[in-house]
């Protein structure tokens, strides 16, 4: 739950959110790497957490095969 006195809309997304199954993942990574990975990403043309969910998913994938 949101603190404070969230909007509806806040309280919506939330709620579909949870019911669609995402999750906030957070991790420390340099600022230099960050912004250049953010530039890669506009340059190219992908939102940065396609991206990730992308290159997550090859590693599952590779992971499993290697079992």
């Amino acid at each position: 739950m949101p603190k404070g006195n969230p909007s509806p809309q806040t309280l919506s997304t939330e709620k579909y959110q949870k019911k669609a199954g995402y999750m906030v993942k957070s991790f420390k990574v340099k600022r230099e790497v960050v912004e250049k990975f953010e530039r890669a990403c506009i340059e190219k043309g992908i939102s940065q957490a396609a991206w990730l969910t992308n290159e997550m998913n090859k590693f599952i994938e590779e992971v499993e095969a290697s079992k």
